[in-house]
C-alpha cells in the first residue's frame, strides 16, 4: 500500500481508539466494535455512515503489519523532517540527516516509482506518480452474525454494504448521456505533466485533467462528472463450513472499484457466532457439559449424547468417574478448514448435585453417608 497526504493528516490510532504501541489483536478488537456499533444498517445517527468508513479507512492501513509498518515510519521521517517538502518555485528541500537511499525507496513508495536522470551528468533523481497508472481499489469490510449450527454447516448469506460504484447513468464514464469524454490535449491522456526542479525531474498529476487523461466537456449531473457514486448493493457470500468466531472471509474483486482500468478491491466479511446453549467450541473440537448423577459417577452406566449434527451417540462411563472428567468422541467435532475432515466430540462429565431432596432419597443418603470413605479429608486435618 502507497503512502498518501491522508496518512500525514490523519492519526489513524487515534480513529480507532488505541495507542500507537497497541498489539495487531487489540487494533482487532477496537475495530470490531466501532464496526458494530457505527454500520449504517444498524446505526440510524446520520454522522455514522462517514465514521463507519474513517474506521474501515484507519483499519485498512494498520490492521495489516506491512503497511502499519510503512505508516508509522513515514509518520516518523515526517516529524523529524526526514521527508523534506516543497520549497519555492524550483526548488526541494530535504530534512536535516535524511539518507538519501532511505529517502529513495520512500519516494519510490510515494510516488509510484523512480529512476536516474535530470540534472548534470545524469546524476540526479525522476520520481513519477503515475497517476494514469491502474490502481486496485479499496477493499471494503462488512461483518455478518451466524448462529452456531449455521457456522457449522456453512451458509449463503445475503450482506448489504454501503460503498463506491460505477454510476449506472453515464456507465463510469462520468459524460452525460449521450456524449463522451475527450483524450486531455495537455497530457495526451497520460494523466501526467513532468516539471523539471533541477536537481530534480517530478512528474505530477495534468492540472488539465486532474491526472485522469481525460476531459469531460459535459458532466452527467447524477454523478456530477466522477462516473462514481455511493449507494448501497447486496452481496451473496458463502460462509465455508466450520468457520470460527472472528474469522475473516475475502470475496475477491467485489469491493471498490479501481482506478484508470485497476482492479476492484476485495470485500472482507468478519464472521460472528452465536454461543449455543449446550455446546462449545475448542478450535476444530465441540464441547459439551453432560450432568450425571453421584449413583451414574459411582457405579458407571452408559449414557446417550447429542452432537452438533443432531445425532445421538453412546458412551460408557466407567464405575468411580470423577465430576469433570472429558471423554473423547472422534469425528463428531466442526468440519476442519484445512486438510478436510472433522474434530472431535469432548464431552465434560459433571455430577449433578440435586437441590431437593425426597423423604425416601434423604433417608438413603444419610444412610450411604454412614458409610463414607473420610479418611483422605481427616489425614488433611491432621496435618495441620
Amino acid at each position: 500500500m502507497a503512502p498518501s497526504r491522508e496518512w500525514l493528516e490523519k492519526d489513524y490510532y487515534a480513529v480507532l481508539g488505541v495507542p500507537e504501541d497497541a498489539s495487531s489483536a487489540d487494533i482487532k478488537k477496537a475495530y470490531r466494535k466501532l464496526a458494530q456499533q457505527l454500520h449504517p444498517d444498524t446505526n440510524p445517527d446520520p454522522g455514522a455512515e462517514e465514521r463507519f468508513k474513517e474506521v474501515n479507512e484507519a483499519f485498512d492501513v494498520v490492521g495489516s503489519e506491512d503497511s502499519r509498518r510503512e505508516y508509522d515510519e513515514f509518520r516518523r521521517l515526517a516529524a523529524s523532517g526526514g521527508l523534506g517538502g516543497f520549497g519555492g518555485p524550483g526548488g526541494f528541500t530535504f530534512g536535516d540527516g535524511a539518507d538519501m537511499g532511505d529517502l529513495g525507496d520512500l519516494l519510490r513508495s510515494i510516488f509510484a516509482g523512480a529512476g536516474a536522470g535530470g540534472g548534470p551528468g545524469g546524476r540526479g533523481f525522476s520520481a513519477y506518480q503515475g497517476a494514469a497508472r491502474p490502481r486496485k481499489g479499496a477493499d471494503v469490510r462488512a461483518s455478518v452474525t451466524l448462529s452456531f449450527d449455521d457456522a457449522l454447516r456453512g451458509v449463503q448469506t445475503r450482506l448489504r454494504i454501503t460503498g463506491d460504484g460505477p454510476c449506472k447513468n453515464c456507465g463510469g464514464s462520468g459524460a452525460k448521456p449521450g456524449t463522451s469524454p475527450r483524450i486531455c490535449s495537455t497530457c495526451g491522456g497520460s494523466g501526467q505533466e513532468t516539471i523539471n526542479q533541477g536537481l530534480f525531474s517530478m512528474a505530477q498529476p495534468c492540472r488539465a485533467c486532474a491526472g485522469s487523461g481525460r476531459i469531460v466537456d459535459d458532466p452527467d449531473p447524477v454523478c456530477d462528472g466522477t462516473g462514481r457514486v455511493i449507494e448501497p448493493r447486496e452481496l451473496t457470500v458463502k460462509i465455508p463450513a466450520g468457520v470460527k468466531d472472528g474469522a475473516t472471509v475475502r470475496v475477491p474483486q467485489r469491493g471498490q472499484p479501481g482506478a484508470n482500468g485497476g482492479p476492484a478491491g476485495d470485500v472482507i466479511v468478519t464472521v460472528q457466532v452465536e454461543p449455543h446453549r449446550v455446546f462449545g467450541r475448542r478450535g476444530d473440537d465441540v464441547t459439551i457439559d453432560l450432568p450425571i448423577s453421584f449413583s451414574e459417577a459411582a457405579l458407571g452406566t452408559k449414557l446417550r449424547v447429542p452432537n452438533a449434527e443432531g445425532e445421538v451417540t453412546t458412551i460408557k462411563i466407567p464405575a468411580g468417574t470423577p465430576s469433570g472428567k472429558t471423554f473423547r468422541i472422534r469425528g463428531k467435532g466442526a468440519p476442519r478448514a484445512k486438510g478436510g475432515g472433522r474434530g472431535d466430540l469432548l464431552v465434560k462429565v459433571v455430577i449433578d448435585v440435586p437441590t431437593k431432596l425426597s423423604r425416601q432419597q434423604k433417608k438413603l443418603l444419610e444412610e450411604l453417608g454412614a458409610h463414607d470413605d473420610t479418611e483422605a479429608r481427616d489425614q488433611m486435618l491432621e496435618a495441620r
